[in-house]
């Protein structure tokens, strides 16, 4: 098992990419920490102790400062040490420029971006006392190519990938990686809401001819995860089936 022991606090995992990260990361040994604002993640969470894994699962919502470093504390104490921190909470609301409202922009930005920036704020002296760390956030395809209606989302998505570099600039002193991934078009409850002949009109744009599944970004977030990639940072990976940018 690729992360056996290891364990590893996954932000918005009851749901989507989370919620396959979460299943993929316990099928390879991992403790979980299972955050998410959803009581989903109590029924997850059952779930997977049925079938013999650890969780522990958290209510929070990563845009309070206070709540996520509480959070973080009693994680800590309880298994007594954050091996991996899995930035994939993540909310959208789409508007174009002229009609955004700042509400629009705060909540996006307040989840996406400041909310990263809080969870890895509070990991990050844990990891450095460890001198061991795995810090994977999600960006997206987005952040390279643009796209229409997303001012606020492309804003934070592109910061993530700013904000990596410099965390692995930063903390690669302390034997922690920072890294990102930036996903493409992706299969999800959220994404199942678009209408049909949208969904339709992007796969030419991806010379794979398909949308993604979780499992896909679950898949790299378990790498970047990994020892495997114990000497990888800095970088944002981009699984999209090559669409164009």
């Amino acid at each position: 098992m690729r992360l056996k022991d290891k364990v590893a606090l996954i932000t918005g995992g009851a749901n989507g990419i989370g919620l396959a990260t979460t299943e993929r990361f316990a099928k390879e040994g991992a403790k979980i920490i299972l955050w998410d604002v959803s009581s989903k993640g109590s029924e997850v969470a059952g779930r997977l102790k049925a079938d013999g894994h650890e969780v522990l699962f958290q209510k929070v919502s990563v845009t309070d400062e206070e709540q996520v470093k509480k959070a973080v504390a009693e994680a800590h104490a309880h298994f007594g040490r954050i091996d991996i921190l899995i930035n994939n909470a993540g909310i959208t609301k789409d508007r174009t420029l002229l009609k955004m409202s700042k509400q629009e922009w705060d909540d996006v930005i307040g989840v996406n971006l400041t909310g990263v920036f809080n969870c890895t704020q509070a990991v990050a002296p844990i990891m450095k006392e460890q001198n061991y760390g795995r810090i994977v956030s999600a960006s997206s395809n987005v952040a390279i190519r643009g796209n229409y209606g997303q001012t606020n989302y492309v804003a934070t998505k592109s910061a993530i990938i700013g904000m990596t570099k410099v965390w692995a600039m930063e903390l690669g002193r302390y034997g922690i990686t920072a890294n990102c991934i930036a996903p493409g078009f992706i299969t999800t409850a959220m994404t199942d809401l678009m209408p049909e002949e949208v969904r339709n009109q992007t796969l030419p744009m991806i010379p794979l001819g398909k949308w993604g599944v979780p499992e896909d970004i679950a898949n790299g977030y378990l790498y970047l995860a990994s020892d495997e990639a114990s000497f990888v940072s800095g970088i944002c990976l981009t699984i999209d089936g090559g669409a164009a940018r």
